[in-house]
């Protein structure tokens, strides 16, 4: 890979990520519908079969689809996460976002692929395997999202009543407030990253998130929302990048659709009232 990827190489690895995640997908269903075990990790997040099943089938296919580029996944060995800071483009993966909603029994979880070039998130994939949707995306491409079909995505102009998509249990304090202040709104709650993507195909407006998340569970969904019109940020107004800093947490951040000037100043007063910061968003 060299300064910038092109578009023909862009797609063809977008369709093969798509594929693959697909195939992760049914592994997850299948590995559910035969029972599976659960561990949990240092800091106490759940992990099960099903994460790791994903995380094998990504992990090859990925290797053969480009054996030159390294893969950075949630289940990588500590070793992978210490090497990362040599690299310049690699695979960044959950297998499983959302874990707690998998062991809930209830269908909101994703698998989350994303291709970083420098620091920046240059091909994403977020597919929802329980019912069968996917997004994707790539830079200079466009956003997507596949059902029955493929069809091009947008984010929408704000209403004056906007949609707020919500976590259904991180930082919940914090979204009170936040939405206390919003004003009018309409509220969905719902888990996974999968929440950006309804952001950049327009059926929410705002989703604003305060509870920890690392770099793996935002860069694809950060590349469809950007590619359809949105932007993904920090409550500063700049964009997230990766593979940045020692840690791969994320700060909290917000994804939104609408770029209009009124628009980003509402959502600069309410972040700077919930966090105490300047109420300035940057230029895109």
């Amino acid at each position: 890979m060299t300064d910038s990827i092109p578009p023909e190489r862009l797609s063809t690895l977008l369709d093969a990520a798509a594929h693959i995640a697909r195939t992760a997908g049914a592994r997850i269903l299948e590995v559910r519908r035969g029972g599976y075990d659960v561990a949990h990790k240092a800091d106490a997040s759940p992990l099960t079969t099903a994460d790791l099943a994903a995380h094998a089938v990504i992990a090859e296919r990925l290797a053969q689809l480009t054996p030159e580029l390294p893969i950075l996944s949630e289940e990588s060995d500590p070793e992978t996460h210490r090497r990362r800071r040599e690299w310049r483009t690699y695979w960044l993966v959950d297998p499983l976002d959302g874990t707690r909603a998998f062991i809930r029994g209830d269908g909101e979880f994703s698998v989350n692929i994303a291709l970083v070039h420098g620091s920046e998130p240059v091909l994403g994939v977020v597919h929802l395997p329980v019912d069968g949707r996917l997004w994707g995306a790539a830079r200079g491409l466009g956003a997507w999202r596949e059902a029955a079909r493929r069809e091009r995505i947008r984010t929408r102009n704000a209403p004056p009543v906007p949609t707020v998509i919500g976590s259904r249990m991180h930082g919940r304090p914090c979204l009170e407030r936040f939405l206390e202040r919003l004003g009018p709104h309409r509220e969905i709650r719902m888990s996974s990253i999968a929440k950006a993507c309804l952001v950049a195909e327009g059926s929410a407006d705002l989703y604003p998130r305060f509870g920890p998340t690392s770099e793996w569970d935002t860069a694809a969904a950060q590349c469809i929302v950007e590619e359809a019109g949105g932007r993904l940020t920090d409550f500063r107004g700049c964009a997230l990048r990766y593979n940045q800093r020692d840690s791969l947490e994320n700060p909290p951040f917000l994804a939104f659709g609408d770029p209009r000037p009124a628009w980003l100043e509402q959502i600069a007063q309410v972040s700077a009232r919930c966090l105490e910061l300047p109420p300035a968003f940057p230029e895109p």
